[in-house]
């Protein structure tokens, strides 16, 4: 395949404005505000332990912080509804343990349904840490 003249200049040119082009799009800075993790279980346990451990490791790479807010009840619902209901901005976090996935073969009916909001929403979600059986999704 030859390419003339013209289509090299053409190529050459495009070539040469595509770094003045990249350098408007720039990223938003992460974290603005604080960020809220919020935990199905009652502040003492391990649960709540270690999620403070990660909210303090997060807050001292990231420089924002970290709120750890306890939503105890209705086997760990209450926190997961919270989370779902939350603006999906990435600012309310859930630590979620195995609880959520037995929650969702225990209960016939729940208020949330994480899978298929993932899939309704497009959204990525990221598992930010994970230790043993409990991990920080973010929303």
């Amino acid at each position: 395949m030859t390419l003339s003249r013209r289509r090299i200049l053409e190529l050459a040119a495009a070539a040469a404005l595509l770094p003045a082009g990249t350098s408007l799009a720039r990223a938003q800075a992460f974290p603005t505000r604080p960020i809220r993790i919020v935990i199905g279980y009652p502040a003492g346990g391990s649960t709540d332990l270690l999620a403070r451990i990660v909210g303090q490791y997060l807050s001292e790479r990231l420089g924002q912080t970290f709120v750890i807010e306890n939503k105890p009840g209705a086997g760990t619902n209450l926190a997961a509804q919270t989370v779902v209901a939350a603006p999906p901005d990435g600012y309310t976090l859930l630590f979620a343990a195995s609880t959520y996935a037995i929650n969702a073969t225990l209960y016939d009916s729940l208020p949330y349904n994480f899978p298929a909001r993932y899939r309704a929403d497009r959204r990525p979600r990221r598992i930010a840490a994970g230790a043993g059986r409990q991990h920080v999704v973010a929303g």
